[in-house]
């Protein structure tokens, strides 16, 4: 039998309490994906087995119904061997804003960049700045609420850390201002950015254009072993 404080600790773990005076991992999905939310009109998210399974016609991020200031997040993701654009990401510290008459996440996002420009790990703006790191020649708005970037130079080390069609660990560290991304143990991302301070996860699928036309589609993203630790 199970003593009571072994019970206690377990039920604390589940919960992402402070033991110890340390804040704790807590998973963020489950198999009702109650602490998501589909801010679109179009897409889908499943739990099979321990992962997140999504699919979708159009850019689409799954959002955390909270929001999160100072954190460490950490989880897996996997992209399909499919012929069509295929992209994905985990965003942080984003909101839902109008466009029109959508709805649409912004926010920060560690990138998933299976393309041969090799860009995973970088950090994305998402309907802001674009661009943050590594800077793109058309596609970065850097303003005075980039700080500064410790990593100006997209090393090779960064952009073979990516492994296709591989489960790939990535880790995103936000506390106030200062932002880094790892991407297998490599340190891809590190700058000091003011622009956002709190806001949800959100865990991206970029759409199926095959989907969209035929309603049928390979092209899947999955995640698994999503974490985040609050901090203070």
């Amino acid at each position: 039998m199970k003593s009571v404080l072994s019970i206690l600790l377990s039920v604390a773990l589940l919960a992402g309490c402070v033991i110890d005076g340390q804040p704790q991992p807590k998973s963020l999905l489950d198999a009702e994906l109650s602490q998501f939310s589909n801010i679109y009109d179009y897409g889908t998210a499943e739990m099979i087995g321990d992962e997140l399974v999504l699919n979708s016609t159009g850019n689409l991020f799954l959002t955390t119904k909270k929001r999160y200031k100072n954190f460490i997040l950490t989880g897996e993701v996997i992209l399909p061997d499919v012929s069509e654009y295929s992209n994905s990401g985990f965003m942080f510290r984003g909101s839902a804003i109008k466009k029109g008459k959508r709805v649409e996440a912004a926010g920060y996002q560690a990138e998933v960049d299976p393309s041969p420009r090799k860009w995973s790990g970088g950090l994305y703006h998402q309907a802001g700045r674009q661009w943050l790191h590594p800077v793109h020649k058309t596609r970065s708005n850097l303003d005075a609420d980039f700080e500064k970037n410790f990593l100006p130079k997209w090393t090779d080390e960064m952009a073979n850390a990516y492994k296709h069609l591989e489960w790939n660990s990535y880790r995103i560290e936000c506390i106030d201002n200062e932002i880094k991304i790892y991407l297998n143990g490599v340190l891809t991302t590190h700058v000091l950015d003011n622009k956002l301070k709190e806001g949800f996860i959100g865990l991206q699928h970029h759409g199926s254009e095959k989907l969209r036309k035929t309603g049928k589609t390979d092209n899947i993203v999955r995640f698994r072993n999503v974490f985040v630790t609050e901090l203070k």
